[in-house]
């Protein structure tokens, strides 16, 4: 399926790559979808260029070369998850182990996002076949969990990264998530699983209604909607204090690094990981951040660690992650999904992956 203008997706046909000896073919048999799914699909996020979008693959490999299964330890019939970020395991960045700063791919670079005229052109999910380049990042994936649940390899692993590692959450953490979607789900989990004490979840509007509902069954201590309750103000009545870690991944949310600050504690640490989409943040209070000495932390994407910590959380079946409202589409029903999922439909579900043919 080839993005080849915003709202315009269609199908299209391309020759099998042909395999060398670094590089391979993905059988692909779901990739998960996201907010910068529904973003290209609109518009807002449009290259200027014809695409495959997908940028959350799992599939089995088909075809691969030697020096390519030697490099990456898998063969033939192998089921792997596809990192969207590409590394040349040479530039300084990709040695210091922050490689979606890697010189020679960086986010000009990334699956689902390539243009099609880049031979061989299936570089992204969307896709019966998906093109796995010599820098390519590939994770196996446990026998025990199945494809679509496996696609949740991305949004579990920025949960880890954002919510744990990169602030350092630690046992008795009072922990505020801006955002029930899939990231912010997973961002619950991660809290969680660092030994958070207490965790607050944050949306906004009837369409998070059903969504906080579920960040309460997966463990949240607090669910709030913004626009009806102060979020500080329940937080600090029901834990007895602001949290150690805030973490903001909204979207198109000028208000949320406002609230975020607010809510974080003196000292506190606050991880951005939701985009505005350029728009900037307007009447942002800089001084409370200075007043409050808070860490602000911008995130970009996740790191193979995370990624693995989430496969083996998955593989684990300590949360049901299977059992959350997921949305599977073949290839007839993706435009009308990505349709809704950039008006807001209230209709569309928590989690949505795209089953290829």
């Amino acid at each position: 399926m080839v993005l080849e203008a915003p709202r315009h997706l269609l199908l299209r046909e391309f020759a099998r790559p042909r395999i060398d000896e670094d590089d391979a073919l993905l059988k692909v048999e779901a990739c998960g979808l996201c907010g910068t799914d529904h973003e290209e699909f609109s518009g807002h996020l449009f290259g200027g260029f014809a695409f495959i979008p997908g940028h959350e693959s799992v599939g089995v490999i088909e075809e691969i070369g030697d020096r390519a299964s030697h490099r990456w330890g898998l063969a033939v019939g192998d089921r792997v998850a596809v990192e969207v970020f590409q590394s040349c395991r040479r530039c300084a960045p990709c040695t210091a182990g922050n490689y979606r700063h890697c010189i020679e791919h960086g986010l000009s670079d990334t699956y689902g996002y390539i243009p099609v005229e880049r031979e061989p052109g299936l570089w992204g999910g969307y896709a019966q076949y998906q093109y796995l380049a010599p820098d390519s990042k590939l994770l196996g994936v446990p026998d025990s969990v199945d494809p679509v649940t496996a696609t949740l390899f991305n949004p579990l692993g920025a949960g880890i990264r954002w919510a744990a590692t990169l602030p350092g959450t630690a046992d008795g953490d009072v922990v505020a998530i801006l955002g029930p979607g899939i990231r912010g789900l997973c961002s619950l989990v991660a809290a969680k699983e660092a030994g958070a004490a207490f965790v607050l979840v944050t949306g906004s509007g009837p369409r998070d209604h059903a969504r906080l509902e579920t960040a309460r069954r997966f463990g949240a201590d607090l669910v709030v909607d913004v626009g009806e309750e102060d979020p500080v103000r329940a937080l600090v009545r029901a834990a007895g204090r602001e949290a150690d870690v805030v973490v903001d991944v909204t979207a198109k949310a000028p208000d949320a690094l406002n609230q975020a600050v607010r809510l974080a504690r003196t000292g506190g640490t606050v991880v951005v990981a939701g985009t505005r989409g350029g728009d900037g943040m307007s009447g942002f209070n800089s001084d409370a951040l200075v007043y409050k000495e808070v860490h602000l932390l911008g995130a970009l994407g996740v790191q193979v660690p995370s990624y693995e910590a989430a496969l083996a959380l998955l593989a684990s079946r300590r949360v049901p992650f299977a059992d959350i409202d997921r949305g599977v589409v073949g290839f007839d029903g993706l435009a009308d999904l990505l349709e809704d999922l950039a008006g807001g439909s209230p209709n569309t579900s928590l989690h949505s992956v795209v089953v290829p043919g």
